[in-house]
């Protein structure tokens, strides 16, 4: 997967995709609030024990990048600054929910993830910018509590937080440019997550649009020293994604 991707062609900005994405929230939890006072739809789906369903994630995500000591010594002396940029991505999974009490459950949701993250490299003895594009795709498993509000009509807030350990399935360094090596990423990250979203019945399922800000503990950057990576001692992971839940 090359660099200019469908995103490109559509002329999309990255900050444009979180401002899209809260906007596409604001816009379903508005219409679901306007139906609260109609007919109650499945009055008795949260007394289940065991639920499941699927999901749609869209998601935009970066690098935080924590500089090395290195960077400021005279054998990078050529690097002027390594930046890092928001890509957009999407993920899809299946949910499995469990009842712990009346305003909480336990819920776990293995899916498949399409991330693509750039590190910006701009030197000072050559004009032209080095991107380094590193596109992967990540088997997810997070483990998360849900704290739900009282049933109003057919409308339930929640809150929502736990943990997502994340394996690499398959992945590519794609630079754009000349280099000795590729930098390198770990295939396992940990990450943090927390949200909240609206729960909506309908008659036979339950839509849930959801927000979560998700943050990465585990360094991504690998073991392996080369130009690219040793002005580097930290990549973490910052992602925002609108989740699409359907049960």
């Amino acid at each position: 997967m090359q660099a200019t991707n469908i995103w490109d062609k559509l002329h999309l900005h990255r900050g444009k995709v979180v401002i899209v994405l809260f906007l596409l929230f604001s816009l379903i939890t508005r219409t679901a609030f306007s139906q609260r006072n109609v007919d109650v739809n499945n009055p008795n789906y949260d007394n289940r024990f065991l639920s499941y369903g699927f999901l749609i994630g869209l998601h935009t995500s970066t690098f935080q990048l924590k500089y090395s000591d290195a960077f400021l010594s005279r054998d990078l002396d050529n690097i002027y600054s390594i930046d890092t940029r928001w890509g957009p991505g999407f993920s899809l999974g299946f949910i499995v929910n469990m009842k712990l009490a009346d305003f909480l459950d336990i819920r776990v949701l293995p899916k498949i993830a399409f991330y693509e993250h750039e590190v910006i490299y701009t030197f000072l003895d050559q004009p032209e910018q080095l991107t380094q594009a590193v596109e992967t795709s990540v088997v997810e498993l997070p483990l998360v509590l849900k704290y739900k509000s009282e049933r109003r009509g057919n409308t339930r807030m929640y809150l929502i937080g736990g943990v997502k350990p994340g394996f690499e399935a398959s992945g590519k360094n794609d630079l754009q440019g000349q280099s000795e090596d590729n930098l390198p990423i770990n295939e396992f990250n940990l990450s943090v997550e927390l949200g909240f979203g609206l729960d909506v019945y309908y008659p036979l399922f339950k839509f849930s649009p959801e927000l979560r800000f998700s943050k990465g503990v585990s360094n991504m950057l690998g073991d392996k020293i080369n130009p690219l990576s040793a002005g580097i001692d930290r990549l973490n992971t910052n992602t925002v994604t609108l989740y699409l839940l359907f049960q």
